[in-house]
């Protein structure tokens, strides 16, 4: 039995050839189909060049073991979100790697409803089977793969979100990255000429092209920014978004070309979901999380924190009810779009708030700024993330007004707080810091930190 390095705590990636290969995704396709027995599954994938190839391998997979497959084409991942749940199919597989490397791609696994396949909730279940390879025979009747369309109604769910009737003209810079998001921008820009919207496109990055030849979508990386803030800046333009490959996370930049980080668009989200249902309940998460609280109190809603990550924010948004989740990386959450995250809803929310608030991003924004200065994510590589986060609360924790595990360490004085957490696939630490509007504070004790994490770490490498 061969050990399959490609499977993840929340999905299915890997490297090219070392990792995953076309017998691989037929080993996953047949795991998949004997764990959940569906009778019809979704297939997508994004625009990386080995994608086709790995969504036929998927495709033989399922249909030798008697499953129908209602094949999107190039899609991103939330099209295979969205049509699982419309076409009533018992589950769905994007063929994506999102942001990884131009040598990786990987595997999004949903089941009926579009609820996610992750660890806890079947995953390692999959993984056992694809690793055993021993299937039953090819089944006497296989399945029927078919071409199917869902794109106009998705982009019609999509506008459900918001109020055309309220927009007003907006110039909007918009990059996909080379990405599978070109298509689907052009398909909500036709949509909206026909109801009399008058917003402009500046497309930048637009085509989708397997080679990634301006570098791989991932607008997270600070260096891969510049595009859409020189065209927000050369365009006059109200509004830039940036979008990964897979386009289920989009980034925001004002009309000064600034990045907006992800911590306070979770903030301008909540507040647009409550103006429109009042009393809603908001997830987040706990890396930061004073100005949503504020935001959502402010706005007669209900704050509910819970663990970072896919499988915990939507298991929590179920639980709760809750309208909208948001994560400070990027990922935005919808109950109206099966409680699974979209990388297109975000922006037209956001463009629906700059034309009713009449005010621009920047000032929608530069207020919680100010209110909540953060530090951002700090990525750390440690020998020991026990050690470090035993050493850290043993420094802070008397002094603090309250300690929480949900996720990590997150503790919390009178005017500042930080969270501290592992990451689940490699020895790196997480670190977030904020404060109560006062940022050469934060940014002292985000030092102050970054020094005892140090320490912590060469005192293990030494007695290690």
């Amino acid at each position: 039995m061969s050990t399959l390095t490609c499977f993840n705590a929340y999905d299915i990636r890997g490297k090219l050839g070392a990792e995953l290969n076309e017998d691989i995704a037929y080993r996953v396709a047949r795991a998949y189909a004997e764990w959940l027995k569906p009778r019809c599954v979704v297939l997508g994938a994004d625009a990386r060049e080995s994608s086709p190839v790995f969504k036929a391998a998927l495709a033989r997979g399922l249909c030798d073991a008697g499953v129908n497959v209602l094949d999107l084409g190039m899609t991103g991942t939330e099209e295979v979100y969205f049509a699982t749940q419309h076409l009533g199919a018992d589950g769905g597989i994007e063929v994506t790697a999102s942001h990884n490397p131009i040598n990786y791609n990987g595997f999004k696994l949903v089941r009926e409803g579009s609820q996610p396949i992750s660890t806890g909730t079947g995953l390692e279940q999959i993984r056992r089977i694809a690793e055993r390879g021993e299937f039953a025979a090819v089944a006497a009747a296989p399945g029927e793969h078919r071409q199917v369309d869902c794109r106009a109604a998705y982009i019609e769910h999509l506008l459900s979100y918001i109020d055309c009737g309220r927009l007003e003209p907006l110039k909007l810079v918009v990059n996909a990255g080379n990405g599978a998001a070109g298509p689907v921008l052009d398909a909500i820009e036709a949509e909206l000429v026909v109801r009399g919207v008058p917003f402009e496109f500046i497309k930048v990055n637009h085509q989708p092209d397997s080679r990634f030849p301006h570098g791989i979508p991932n607008p997270m990386l600070e260096e891969n920014r510049a595009v859409t803030r020189n065209a927000v800046l050369a365009h006059g333009a109200d509004l830039g978004i940036a979008w990964d490959g897979d386009f289920d996370r989009c980034f925001l930049f004002d009309e000064r070309g600034e990045f907006i980080d992800g911590y306070y668009t979770v903030g301008l989200l909540a507040e647009a979901f409550l103006l429109k249902e009042a009393g809603a309940r908001i997830i987040h998460d706990p890396r930061l999380t004073w100005n949503t609280q504020e935001i959502v109190a402010c706005n007669g809603g209900e704050p509910v924190q819970s663990k970072a990550g896919d499988a915990f924010i939507k298991a929590c948004m179920r639980e709760q009810d809750a309208i909208y989740g948001g994560e400070v990386s990027g990922h935005h959450y919808f109950r109206d779009f099966a409680y699974n995250d979209s990388g297109m809803i975000p922006w037209l929310l956001v463009a629906e708030l700059i034309c009713t608030q009449q005010k621009p991003l920047s000032a929608l924004v530069g207020e919680r700024i100010r209110a909540f200065p953060s530090s951002g994510e700090i990525n750390l590589k440690v020998i020991d993330t026990t050690s470090v986060l035993a050493h850290i609360e043993s420094l802070y924790s008397a002094e603090s007004q309250m300690l929480d595990y949900t996720d990590g360490l997150s503790i919390s004085f009178a005017d500042w707080r930080f969270n501290l957490r592992a990451a689940n696939t490699e020895p790196v630490i997480r670190l977030n810091v904020e404060s109560r509007a006062d940022t050469g504070l934060m940014r002292a004790r985000t030092d102050e930190l970054l020094v005892q994490i140090s320490w912590a770490d060469r005192l293990k490498s030494i007695f290690a």
